[in-house]
């Protein structure tokens, strides 16, 4: 209201609220009395919203909110917002529910950058990173690690994304020679309540993050900081669950989970001690707030072509040395590139398969957030310069999925999803490690120029060794022509999928699949 009002007499004020079709359904006006609190004047109202389309990922119903305030005439102030109404809540059994259904989160990590484009927000390109992850099956953000623009969370209530709000990757204690720690002591309060004020009016909001793998989760500072910054939270917010993102698992060596004032317990990785953190940390709702760090270059597949070394070990996962004891592991292709395929990880993590295994099978984990879903400037882990960018996305840089974004979408979606990989250019007779992601399909059949090279089931490893319930593979002979999987259900082909020869360039055709660009 405006500062400069003296009088404290009644003021009118019209409530209005519009549904996404900008049809009115609400209209109130109210004579009410301001109330004057250190030099602020405040109106309170309560507005009824019967019939109400509540907001989900899969229907991210708004309303708009306008409301003005008058007094003998004048016009006073005016305000829009928009609205999405949800209820949920956390099980320490049964993870979450949206709307009082059991709603699996199905998360990615997203750093704030847009490859060539740099780092300042850009609308249009928000609006095609959460398409691609909207169209994967994606239903949630966690803004890692750092509060995200305001416009990011705008599209996430319309487009329909759940976001873990992350405030602080470090506190007191540094991670980096130049990092926020050294702010903390004088910004923290500030900065953590301008974050919250700003972003709680967004229904997408449904976790705050008060950091990331914190270093003081192994001192007993963590204790006092932790009450200290979930205070500051609840005092502005008491209606969101408060997390962090953690790695120490054991209860009696995690300060911050030990100050008892998070509501939901974030753990990175350790995706072997799941079954553990319910006995150690009985009676809380868990969720898995980083998962995966799979390192991969899209398109690229020379460990497809199958000798004796890569043969032993194609079914495993080979971690990266990269660590303390050596910091950059040798550039193994000759052009710092990793293998599209699901076989390679940091250290720390593991491949894409064995992390969504370890939550999609315990209903106490609330879901996972994948490191990461958009590949990003900086951390090329696990190469030094001339590497300049990760390698964790399931995206790459030019917002161009790599092949396990087809895992995801077979996994995380209804959509019929039918994938082969790798191209079909190779050397005649070379043995080639072909893979294929599918669902909605009960087996699926190989055909080279037309012979078939046998039929294969997801979760028929015994049979057919390398095949898990994710997907399926065969070792075939390289010959020039056509690779053709099809899908059956019932008997019946139900969609099938050609990878062929390419033959020499003849010209380059560039489509923009947008008609309209929005920097802003």
């Amino acid at each position: 209201m405006q500062a400069d009002l003296r009088s404290l007499k009644p003021v009118e004020v019209t409530t209005e609220i519009f549904d996404d079709a900008h049809r009115l359904v609400v209209h109130e006006k109210k004579s009410l009395q301001p109330v004057q609190t250190e030099g602020v004047l405040t109106l309170s109202s309560i507005v009824p919203l019967e019939n109400v389309r509540l907001w989900s990922p899969d229907y991210p119903n708004l309303y708009t909110l306008e409301v003005s305030v008058t007094q003998d005439g004048l016009l006073l102030d005016q305000y829009q917002q928009k609205l999405g109404i949800r209820y949920f809540h956390f099980d320490a059994r049964n993870g979450f529910y949206l709307n009082g259904q059991r709603t699996e989160i199905k998360g990615v990590c997203l750093h704030s950058d847009f490859g060539v484009l740099g780092t300042a927000y850009q609308y249009s390109a928000m609006v095609r990173q959460l398409k691609l992850l909207k169209q994967m099956g994606c239903n949630a953000i966690r803004t890692a690690h750092n509060p995200p623009a305001p416009g990011m969370l705008d599209l996430c209530d319309s487009m329909g994304f759940l976001v873990m709000d992350e405030a602080f990757d470090m506190w007191q204690k540094k991670k980096t020679k130049y990092d926020y720690s050294k702010d903390f002591a004088l910004w923290h309060k500030r900065d953590l309540e301008d974050q919250i004020k700003r972003d709680r009016r967004h229904p997408s909001v449904f976790l705050w993050s008060i950091g990331n793998e914190i270093r003081e989760q192994f001192d007993t500072s963590g204790i006092r900081l932790t009450n200290e910054l979930v205070a500051i939270v609840k005092a502005l917010d008491s209606t969101r669950p408060v997390t962090a993102a953690m790695t120490e698992t054991h209860a009696a060596k995690n300060n911050i989970a030990k100050a008892g004032a998070l509501d939901i317990l974030g753990f990175n990785y350790k995706i072997d001690q799941y079954d553990s953190l319910a006995l150690n940390f009985p009676g809380k709702a868990l969720i898995a707030s980083e998962t995966v760090s799979a390192l991969q270059t899209r398109g690229m597949y020379k460990d497809g072509v199958i000798n004796e070394t890569v043969a032993k070990m194609k079914d495993s996962i080979i971690y990266m040395p990269y660590g303390p004891k050596q910091k950059f592991a040798p550039n193994i292709n000759g052009d710092w590139t990793l293998s599209a395929y699901d076989k390679i990880a940091a250290y720390w993590g593991t491949n894409h398969e064995n992390a969504w295994r370890a939550v999609k099978s315990r209903p106490f984990i609330a879901g996972t957030f994948v490191w990461t879903g958009i590949d990003y400037l900086g951390e090329p882990v696990p190469f030094p310069y001339p590497a300049r960018s990760s390698y964790y996305g399931i995206i790459d840089q030019a917002g161009l999925p790599k092949d396990i974004y087809y895992f995801y979408q077979s996994e995380w979606t209804d959509k019929p999803v039918l994938h082969l990989l790798p191209h079909w250019n190779w050397q005649q007779g070379q043995l080639i490690d072909v893979w294929c992601y599918y669902n909605q399909a009960d087996q699926v059949e190989l055909f080279l120029n037309g012979r078939s090279l046998g039929t294969r089931k997801k979760g028929d490893g015994n049979k057919h060794p390398g095949d898990n319930e994710f997907h399926v593979n065969w070792q075939v002979p390289f010959e020039k022509g056509t690779l053709k999987v099809v899908a059956y259900k019932n008997g019946k082909e139900v969609r099938r999928e050609l990878v062929k020869t390419a033959g020499i360039p003849s010209n380059i055709q560039v489509i923009v699949d947008s008609s309209t660009f929005r920097g802003y």
